[in-house]
């Protein structure tokens, strides 16, 4: 019998929610790959956001497409990862979706993720920019694979709920399957 396929994981949900932090959790515990989707931006979106100008469609467009590369790579490897990217909007998650990836939405309120922002330094992403990716988002839909993940508890925390309702373990780094993908709260 051979083993269930290792999922990809894509953290997700506005600047400041903790995708990064989670994310390298995770990575951490599962000794899997780890992509920073923010790294992945053309220099052109971050100097547009650094100023404090929102990104259309038509900037985020190369860029989802990097981060599809990374997931496509990953699942045509048979290889578990874990990448970072906001993946806002559905249309965004139809360029990333695939079979073997499963969306962590890191949800959380405006005020709490603003405060968040307000004391980051040393990230191009101002805090002024919040509201217009709160007015992008588009939470996951039931017929969507993912997971709904609070981030009011420390990210250990969340990473540990992930990876419970996930079936993952520390363990199962080489052949971790996705036992459960249905929303968390």
């Amino acid at each position: 019998m051979t083993a269930p396929q290792p999922p990809v994981l894509v953290l997700m949900g506005v600047s400041g929610c903790g995708k990064s932090t989670v994310a390298g959790v995770l990575a951490g515990r599962l000794g899997w790959d780890l992509g920073e989707g923010d790294d992945l931006h053309p220099p052109e979106n971050v100097a547009k956001m650094a100023v404090g100008h929102p990104l259309t469609d038509e900037d985020r467009w190369p860029w989802l497409r990097r981060v599809a590369g990374w997931i496509t790579e990953h699942t045509e490897d048979g290889r578990p990862g874990i990448i970072t990217c906001s993946a806002l909007k559905r249309r965004y998650r139809d360029v990333l979706r695939g079979e073997h990836v499963v969306f962590v939405y890191l949800a959380g309120t405006r005020e709490e993720i603003g405060a968040r922002l307000r004391a980051r330094h040393g990230h191009y992403m101002p805090a002024a920019l919040l509201d217009s990716q709160f007015d992008a988002l588009e939470p996951p839909a039931q017929d969507e694979r993912a997971l709904e993940v609070d981030i009011t508890p420390p990210p250990g925390d969340q990473a540990d709920f992930i990876m419970s309702r996930l079936g993952l373990t520390a363990e199962s780094s080489g052949s971790a399957s996705v036992r459960r993908s249905t929303s968390g709260r």
